[in-house]
C-alpha cells in the first residue's frame, strides 16, 4: 500500500478532490477553468478609449438607419457599444455554453462509461472522478478557444450567431483597426461602417426571426448526438496527462477523439447546420451591400476581404470547426447570397424576407443550385402577414437592462444624421 504521508500521493489525491469538487460544480464543462484561462492568455487589452467608443456607437445607428431601405424588419438593436476582448469573452459566455455543453456531454457519457458499473458502487463518490476530468478537458480546450477568438473576432455576431445579450450590437474596434491594416486603401471609416452594417443586419434578422436562433443551436446539438467517442484514446490519453499542468491540457487535440457516425442522420445534421449558417451569412451579405449601396466608395474591396477571410478560415468557421467538426463552405456563402439577390429582383426585399416567416419556407439546398428558379417560384410568399412576426416574438432572458453607462437606442435615443 502507498504511504498516505507521500507528498506525491497527497498531491494526486489533492488533484483527485479538485476534479470531483469541480465535476459536481460545473457541469460538462469546467466554465471557471474556461474564463481563467481566456482571460490569462490575453495581453495589452485595453478597453477602448472615448472616441473609439463614439465612432463604434455612431456607425452603428448609421448602419442601422440605412438598413431601413434595404429589409423589412425593424431594427432589432436596442443598446450599441464598443467592447475590448475582454468584454467579448465576457459577454459571449452564456452562447459558448450552448454550443459547446451538447458536445461535452457526450464526452463526459464516454469517459464514465469506461469504468465498470461495480467499479462506480465500490468508489462511491470517486465515481465522479472521470466526470471531472472530461470537465477539466473541455474547460481548458474552449478557453483557450474563447481567447483565440478574442483576438480576432470583429463583432458580436461574426460566426453567425448573436454571442451577447439580446440587441447588443457590439464591434471591436481594437481589433478592427489591426484588420483594416490589412486593407490597402480602405479608409478605417468604411471598414468599421461596412462591419456596422453586418452587425445590424444580423440583429435584425435574429430579432425578428425567433424561430431561428433555436434553429441553429438545435443543429448544432442534433450533430453532437450522432458523435462517437473514441474510447481507446481516451484511454491513453488519461494515462498520460497530468491533469495539474494547464499548459498540456490546452494543447490536447479534442478532435482525435471525436469520431462522426456516418449514418444519415448525422449525415444529415451536419447539412442542416451547414445550410443555414449559409443562408444566414448570404443574406446579410446581401442586406449589407444593398444598404451601402453606393454610399461606400470601397464596398467592393470590403465585400471581398469579408469573403476571403471566410475562405481562408475566420472565426466562425474555427469556431464551429472545433465544437463540432464542421467546416464551412465559402461556396455555399457564395450561392446563399446569389439566391437572396435573385428573389430581391424579383419579387422584392419584402417578400424575400417573407421567407423567413417559417421554417419550411426557406431555400433547400437544391434551390442554392438554381436561385432564379427559387425566386420565379410561387410560394404565396406575398399573402404572408408579417404580424407573425409581432405574435412569435419573445424576449430573450439574457437581455438584461443597459447598467453600464454605454449607449442606448430606445425610442428617445438619439441619431447619427446619414
Amino acid at each position: 500500500m502507498p504511504d498516505p504521508n507521500d507528498p506525491r500521493i497527497q498531491q494526486m489525491m489533492a488533484q483527485l478532490q479538485q476534479l470531483m469538487s469541480q465535476s459536481a460544480s460545473q457541469g460538462p464543462i469546467n466554465w471557471d477553468l474556461a474564463r481563467q484561462i481566456a482571460q490569462s492568455q490575453l495581453s495589452n487589452d485595453p478597453g477602448p478609449s472615448s472616441p473609439d467608443r463614439q465612432a463604434v456607437v455612431d456607425a452603428l445607428r448609421l448602419a442601422d438607419l440605412w438598413l431601413e431601405d434595404a429589409t423589412s424588419f425593424p431594427s432589432g438593436m436596442t443598446k450599441s457599444t464598443a467592447w475590448n476582448r475582454g468584454d467579448w469573452i465576457a459577454n459571449s459566455t452564456d452562447t459558448w455554453k450552448e454550443l459547446a455543453e451538447p458536445l461535452a456531454s457526450k464526452m463526459s457519457e464516454a469517459l464514465n462509461s469506461l469504468m465498470p458499473e461495480e467499479m462506480r458502487g465500490m468508489l462511491g463518490p470517486m465515481a465522479g472522478l472521470m466526470q471531472g476530468i472530461g470537465s477539466s478537458l473541455f474547460g481548458a480546450q474552449v478557453g483557450q478557444a474563447m481567447a483565440e477568438l478574442a483576438t480576432e473576432v470583429l463583432s458580436s455576431t461574426e460566426i453567425g450567431l448573436p454571442l451577447g445579450p439580446a440587441g447588443t450590437a457590439a464591434l471591436l474596434p481594437g481589433n478592427i483597426k489591426n484588420y483594416a491594416q490589412g486593407m490597402t486603401d480602405v479608409d478605417l471609416d468604411e471598414v468599421r461602417l461596412y462591419l456596422a452594417l453586418r452587425e445590424t443586419a444580423h440583429h435584425r434578422l435574429y430579432s425578428h426571426v425567433p424561430w431561428l436562433r433555436a434553429h441553429v443551436i438545435g443543429a448544432v446539438e442534433a450533430y453532437a448526438s450522432g458523435i462517437h467517442i473514441d474510447e481507446s484514446a481516451i484511454e491513453s490519453l488519461a494515462a498520460d496527462l497530468d491533469f495539474s499542468d494547464s499548459e498540456a491540457m490546452r494543447q490536447i487535440d479534442l478532435g482525435e477523439l471525436f469520431r462522426p457516425e456516418d449514418t444519415p442522420a448525422q449525415q444529415a445534421a451536419l447539412a442542416r447546420l451547414e445550410h443555414i449558417l449559409a443562408l444566414i451569412g448570404g443574406w446579410v451579405s446581401h442586406v449589407a451591400a444593398q444598404a451601402a449601396g453606393q454610399r461606400l466608395a470601397s464596398l467592393g474591396k470590403l465585400t471581398e476581404s469579408a469573403r476571403r477571410r471566410r475562405a481562408t478560415g475566420g472565426p466562425s468557421e474555427r469556431t464551429f470547426a472545433t465544437l463540432v467538426g464542421l467546416s464551412l463552405s465559402p461556396k455555399k456563402l457564395r450561392e446563399a447570397t446569389a439566391l437572396w439577390e435573385a428573389v430581391t429582383e424579383a419579387k422584392g426585399s419584402e417578400d424575400r424576407d417573407h421567407v423567413w416567416s417559417h421554417p419550411d419556407l426557406i431555400p433547400s439546398a437544391d434551390d442554392l443550385a438554381d436561385p432564379k428558379g427559387f425566386a420565379q417560384r410561387d410560394a404565396g410568399l406575398g399573402e404572408l402577414d408579417m404580424s407573425i412576426f409581432d405574435q412569435l416574438a419573445v424576449n430573450d432572458p439574457r437581455d438584461e437592462g443597459d447598467d453600464d453607462g454605454d449607449d442606448d437606442n430606445g425610442p428617445d435615443g438619439g441619431g447619427v444624421k446619414a
